[in-house]
């Protein structure tokens, strides 16, 4: 089985329950403690770039509980998320690559009953264009937005595995990082 095919098969059947907020693999994320937490946070980053659906904002819920003070464990997830989602942007930027000549992962994700595709093509397309990969760090830092719809759409148009990878770090670390002070801000104000 190719990795578009595989990624195909996860999106339409297993990843719907497993991703969404009541899935198993959210609440293990959100139960993740100890240094082996560090390694489902990594995994679940990793999966969350290449499948949908999900919310990769979850993994600041993990409480880690590794003895550390209170900052030290919110970096380490916010750096272990990134670099899971950077690697898991290189598997789709894979299969992107694949899908340039089959078009299966678009497809899919076309069948979908909203057009995020095409908006997200749109988007992604015109920071793209304007801004080249720090288009895609920028995009990525949007909370809440299914960031993987960007990842696929970038990774049609570029080529270039590292400055992909570093981008989609700079994204997924920021979206955390804008996540946090969005969050203090309003307990701060309220």
């Amino acid at each position: 089985m190719t990795s578009a095919a595989l990624a195909s098969t996860l999106a339409d059947v297993a990843l719907p329950f497993v991703f969404s907020e009541s899935g198993w693999f959210a609440s293990l994320v959100r139960t993740a403690t100890g240094w082996p937490g560090l390694g489902i946070i990594f995994g679940y980053s990793f999966l969350i770039a290449f499948a949908l659906p999900g919310v990769s904002e979850i993994v600041l819920l993990a409480p880690l509980n590794l003895g550390l003070p209170g900052w030290a464990n919110t970096t380490l997830i916010v750096l272990t998320s990134g670099v899971g989602k950077a690697a898991g942007s290189v598997f789709a930027f894979h299969i992107g690559q694949e899908a340039k000549e089959s078009g299966p992962i678009i497809r899919a994700l076309r069948r979908s009953p909203i057009d995020v595709v095409a908006w997200s093509e749109k988007k992604t397309v015109q920071l793209a264009q304007r801004y080249g990969y720090g288009g895609l760090a920028l995009a990525l830092c949007v909370p809440g937005f299914p960031d993987t719809l960007s990842i696929y759409a970038f990774s049609v148009l570029e080529e270039d595995y590292w400055r992909f990878a570093l981008a989609t770090f700079v994204g997924s670390v920021g979206r955390l990082v804008v996540t946090i002070v969005g969050v203090e801000a309003f307990f701060y104000l309220f």
